[in-house]
């Protein structure tokens, strides 16, 4: 059998520590603590792990696998969204936990039986890699923001 190749292990480590870090950066947070908008405009921290999970149905889609959930009735997720003006379309952060288990569980299925990624697939990869790391630090400045103690020590 053919042995990963490094891209596919450097996908890997970086799907399981951003899970591991968006998980910390959510511990304990409540549904009311979810919504609120820091400044009044900032995007909540519903709204940024609900698109993590919208955008990482993408990824699931270039990887070949079903989304874990129906884009048009979460589309108050998509980039471009405006989630002050569509707060209640957002559903709750324990659902939204749930969905981000599944789109990790599915994740790491694919990327642990993968062989090799499709070449016109490793640029949008690798954008999606960035996406999240970029939103699971926004979920860390939002923790500290709602008063709790930084995550990642």
């Amino acid at each position: 059998m053919e042995t990963q190749s490094n891209d596919i292990e450097i996908v890997k480590v970086q799907v399981f520590s951003n899970y591991k870090v968006i998980l910390m950066n959510i511990e304990g947070i409540t549904q009311e603590e979810s919504m609120i908008f820091p400044n009044g405009e900032a995007n909540c921290m519903n709204w940024i792990l609900g698109h993590l999970i919208y955008i990482r149905n993408a990824f699931l889609n270039v990887l070949g696998e079903e989304s874990v959930w129906d884009n048009e009735k979460f589309s108050c997720y998509n980039r471009g969204a405006i989630p002050l003006e569509r707060k209640e379309e957002l559903v709750t952060f324990e659902e939204l936990k749930s969905y981000l288990q599944q789109s990790q569980d599915q994740l790491e299925a694919k990327l642990i039986s993968i062989e090799r990624f499709e070449p016109g697939t490793i640029n949008d990869i690798a954008i999606f890699c960035l996406h999240e790391l970029y939103h699971s630090g926004q979920l860390g400045y939002l923790r500290r923001i709602l008063g709790k103690p930084g995550a990642i020590k």
